[in-house]
């Protein structure tokens, strides 16, 4: 993808560099980093109406280009808010299926402040969908299921992840995003 990135879309890149492909939280994320078949993308989500436009714009762009296998939309400014971000999630996911996208495309999900329901605000699990800031990861499920029929026993990658964050501890993992987001305020 030769595009050029906004500062938070290299930030973002750096974050899939240096925390999601060094720790191994999604296995997947180092082959489509080096095929550079994943676009960031950055887009503002103060008003609802515009960023959900942006998301079915981007299916419409992955429908039109093969060679994109995901997209990453950092939404910034707007959504700081995790329970805010978690009414646009809702919001988002409804939106795909109107579309006519379910089945094509997933949303996953990434905020600074993410908390699995019933988690303690300061658990390390909660980093594996911890991110620099508010994003919407959109996956091609056909690519998704290719990648997790070639992998052994993908049902234990949540699990393996929520120990490897453990065992990182919440204050290494506060520092490392921390790290990424300031490279963002040198710029």
């Amino acid at each position: 993808m030769p595009e050029s990135l906004t500062p938070a879309c290299v930030a973002t890149r750096a974050w899939v560099e240096r925390f999601v492909v060094a720790h191994n939280v999604c296995p997947f994320a180092r082959r489509e980093l080096v095929n550079d078949t994943i676009r960031f993308v950055e887009v503002e989500a103060v008003a609802w109406e515009f960023a959900l436009e942006a998301l079915i714009e981007e299916c419409r762009r992955l429908d039109a280009t093969p060679g994109i296998e995901t997209t990453l939309m950092v939404l910034r400014p707007g959504l700081e808010d995790f329970d805010d971000y978690l009414d646009f999630l809702d919001v988002a996911e409804a939106l795909l299926v109107e579309q006519g996208y379910e089945g094509i495309y997933q949303l996953a999900s990434f905020h600074p402040d993410y908390g699995f329901e019933g988690a303690a605000t300061d658990d390390p699990a909660n980093f594996t969908n911890r991110s620099p800031w508010p994003m919407l990861h959109l996956l091609r499920e056909a690519g998704l299921e290719r990648a997790l029929a070639h992998y052994s026993n993908p049902e234990a990658i949540p699990e393996r992840n929520v120990e490897a964050m453990r065992r990182l501890g919440t204050e290494q993992l506060v520092d490392e995003l921390a790290s990424l987001r300031a490279s963002l305020d040198k710029r």
